[in-house]
């Protein structure tokens, strides 16, 4: 049996420090990840980082010499795609439609029979926006599981629900939806 294939992406937020730990735990686990980041997750993460834990390149630009086709490519090989964390940014372009980032591209050109997670990262004021509420709302009735949220302290000093789960708690959320 082949190891499953993840296309794991983040979006800028304080909370990439845990999607890499999730990748990390996913990579150990003997699951083959590709990661893919917004420009706003590499004010987070560096590249080096990502390819040190997957041993892929991050694909990043959709305008990348050679890469111009991955946003097709990379939607065919995964089995499951998952952003994480995913913003409110990027929510809010996924359920419109938005293709103008290689997230985004890759969002229109997937296959949503096959598992998509988004795993939401936020100040509890935008979680609890109409238009995030809406587009999540609009997300799963595409057949995107949305996970749910943490509540606790924030990196901005509040306290409420919108934290990122837990690297474990997203690890155990793939393996279900991978079942």
């Amino acid at each position: 049996m082949s190891k499953s294939r993840i296309l794991f992406q983040l979006s800028g937020s304080i909370a990439c420090y845990k999607a890499c730990q999730v990748i990390s735990r996913l990579v150990q686990a003997d699951f083959e990840v590709q990661p893919v980041c917004t420009q706003a997750a590499l004010q987070f993460i560096g590249p080096a980082t990502l390819e040190g834990l997957t041993g892929k390149p991050v694909f990043s630009d959709t305008f990348t010499p050679g890469r111009m086709l991955d946003h097709i490519h990379l939607t065919k090989w995964a089995d499951l795609a998952i952003v994480c964390p995913a913003t409110a940014d990027v929510i809010n372009r996924l359920a419109s439609g938005n293709a103008s980032d290689c997230v985004g591209s890759l969002f229109l050109a997937y296959d949503l029979k096959k598992p998509y997670l988004i795993a939401p990262a936020m100040n509890h004021q935008m979680m609890a926006h109409p238009a995030t509420r809406a587009s999540l709302e609009k997300l799963q009735s595409w057949n995107v599981q949305v996970l749910s949220t943490a509540s606790g302290y924030q990196a901005c000093g509040d306290v409420g629900p919108g934290r990122l789960l837990e690297p474990d708690e997203i690890f155990a959320a793939i393996q279900k939806a991978l079942s």
